[in-house]
């Protein structure tokens, strides 16, 4: 498969998404990332996705209370914020009534452009998740609520090729839609070293399974490229977990001539 200019791409996953999602605006392709803000686990992303094709309004039932909101530059907005499990804290609002208004706006229009996508790009980040003990649900963010409340669980590959061929196979998402499924090359480094390792190979093992069964289905390596190409720790943060913006770019340079129709000039 080829993108070209043409095609409405949503992309969904880890802060690498985000990244790679700028270097696809900057080049002036139509793409939507992350209508609900960054998500890091197969779960997260398959919830979002699932009430994309739904339409199912947030309501109060799905507020939660979180930590005060702070502006920028302009010190304490508020001294409580509001939020959802299924947002990033960047949805954070000061009242329940913004945060709805937010939360839904956003679906209206990631409902509207998931429709009309011809490509979805799926980067897991982990398969360690958190769930929430008295909703019993696996949230896309702990919103910094104490750890208590919740029980770290792993997913296996089966359940992440389940969740995903259910999405794969939905009917509302149409006819013609490719799914590029990436792993990010970003550590998770709480889970230890160990534990990322195997974190990973699950995520691995399972985009296998998804692609072997799915001819709309396909990897893209940026996972190996940074990791095993470019292992040196000059392509990366100073933190070293996080890629450098050199390494961005030569990921997205690599992704733009694999995956990506060259412009006629």
């Amino acid at each position: 498969m080829k993108i070209t200019k043409g095609d409405r791409i949503i992309s969904f996953g880890s802060c690498f998404a985000t990244e790679i999602g700028k270097m696809f605006k900057d080049e002036g392709y139509n793409i939507m990332n992350n209508p609900f803000g960054v998500l890091f686990n197969p779960v997260s992303i398959y919830n979002s996705i699932s009430r994309l094709l739904s339409r199912t309004p947030f309501t109060m039932e799905d507020v939660i209370e979180r930590d005060p909101l702070y502006g920028k530059n302009s010190g304490l907005v508020a001294p409580k914020s509001y939020a959802s499990f299924y947002h990033h804290g960047s949805f954070a609002s000061p009242t329940p009534d913004d945060f709805l208004a937010k939360a839904n706006n956003a679906l209206a229009e990631g409902s509207d452009f998931l429709q009309k996508s011809s490509v979805i790009i799926v980067t897991f980040g982990t398969s360690w998740v958190f769930r929430h003990l008295e909703r019993d649900i696996i949230v896309s963010n702990c919103h910094k609520i104490p750890s208590y409340d919740f029980r770290r669980e792993r997913l296996d590959v089966d359940e992440i090729v389940e969740l995903f061929t259910k999405l794969m196979d939905d009917p509302r998402l149409g006819e013609g839609k490719e799914w590029i499924f990436t792993v990010s090359p970003i550590r998770h480094l709480k889970d230890g070293l160990h534990g990322n390792q195997i974190s990973k190979a699950i995520l691995h093992l399972a985009i296998e399974k998804m692609c072997a069964s799915h001819r709309n289905a396909h990897y893209f390596p940026s996972y190996e490229i940074v990791l095993d190409e470019l292992r040196d720790y000059s392509y990366f943060a100073q933190d070293t977990v996080h890629p450098s913006e050199e390494t961005i770019r030569i990921v997205w340079e690599r992704f733009r001539s694999s995956c990506c129709q060259p412009e006629r000039g």
